[in-house]
């Protein structure tokens, strides 16, 4: 069966970094776009960065253009975020999803906290 398994949420300081990854198992990984959403408390789920399927094209949510690097790994069946500058409103539950079509395969999600 589709695992969906995302890694490296936690606790860290205002201006830090995180890296996210999530390792995908089941499918045929290279031909999946890959893509990282969050949800903070109150909010609506909402897409944060983008990577087509062999890695040639990316896009990302305004709020974090020139902070937050998407990078896949197809060797691996990896998908990476490297989040940098980190601020307080990037708390959030964040989630990888791999999107053929209609479809959609969710990890379980990981916290990314960023308070002093």
């Amino acid at each position: 069966q589709v695992q969906v398994v995302e890694s490296g949420g936690g606790l860290v300081q205002p201006g830090g970094s995180l890296r996210l990854s999530c390792e995908v198992s089941g499918i045929s990984f290279t031909i999946y776009d890959m893509g990282w959403y969050r949800k903070a408390p109150g909010k609506q789920r909402e897409l944060v960065a983008a990577i087509i399927d062999h890695g040639g094209s990316t896009n990302y949510k305004d709020s974090v253009k020139g902070r937050f690097t998407i990078s896949r790994d197809n060797a691996k069946n990896t998908v990476y975020l490297q989040m940098n500058s980190l601020k307080p409103e990037d708390t959030a539950v964040y989630y990888c999803n791999a999107n053929l079509g209609s479809l959609h395969y969710w990890g379980q999600g990981t916290q990314v906290t960023v308070s002093s």
